[in-house]
């Protein structure tokens, strides 16, 4: 098996847009639901507003891409009615071959330095607890920010890049509208790629689910 060593980073280039797109399907179908949208997402979130390309990354192994990284900006409604501006990334994407080498680690960490040296003070995120928790990230609840419908959410998660950049604001978090994707739309893209079989009831599917089930009202 190839060494999570020999994985390269760099910039994503327009010629990889397609190729970044197909394995962003592969790494996410039926992953926290029957199919995906994740590659009709990062397809249009290239050209919206709130993207980031300087922290847009792949990783390659033998010249070839294994993996993605993807940033937006993102603003956090404080309670007093302030907003303020932060990062949320997402998807990050690996090949599901390539899992388990420490490629996604190697993304986020990289583009996580390249953030601070930016300018930005902290990142905010959906995912499960049990693995960001291993990059810094805790539950946005600790800095009394829930999500848009002023929720607390365990798998909303904040990392300060500057300490304390979050320690005073306590309000709702707020993604980009670009993540709230038309389905039809998403599913005309997705008949432009190799079709794939819809699985239901898989472990990762029951994991999300359990996740998202545990919102509670901001009070």
């Amino acid at each position: 098996m190839t060494s999570k060593l020999e994985a390269i980073l760099r910039k994503e280039q327009p010629e990889d847009y397609r190729i970044v797109e197909e394995l962003t399907k592969e790494a996410f179908w039926n992953q926290n639901m029957p199919g995906c949208d994740e590659h009709y997402l990062l397809h249009i979130m290239r050209s919206a507003p709130c993207f980031i390309k300087d922290l847009d990354y792949v990783a390659e192994i033998d010249g070839k891409i294994v993996g993605n990284i993807v940033y937006t900006k993102a603003t956090i409604l404080d309670d007093s009615g302030k907003h303020h501006e932060v990062l949320s990334f997402g998807p990050v994407s690996v090949l599901p071959e390539y899992q388990g080498m420490g490629i996604g680690s190697k993304l986020i960490e990289h583009t996580k330095a390249i953030a601070k040296e930016l300018g930005y003070n902290a990142i905010l995120i959906y995912g499960d607890p049990d693995y960001y928790c291993r990059f810094g990230f805790v539950q946005a609840e600790s800095f009394k920010i829930g999500t848009a419908d002023n929720m607390y959410a365990p798998p909303l998660q904040a990392l300060e890049l500057i300490p304390g950049s979050l320690s005073n604001i306590k309000g709702r978090f707020f993604e980009d509208a670009v993540y709230h994707i038309d389905p039809a739309a998403a599913k005309e893209f997705d008949k432009t790629f190799p079709q794939k079989g819809l699985r239901d009831g898989l472990p990762s599917q029951d994991r999300f689910r359990y996740l998202t089930s545990l919102n509670r009202p901001r009070i």
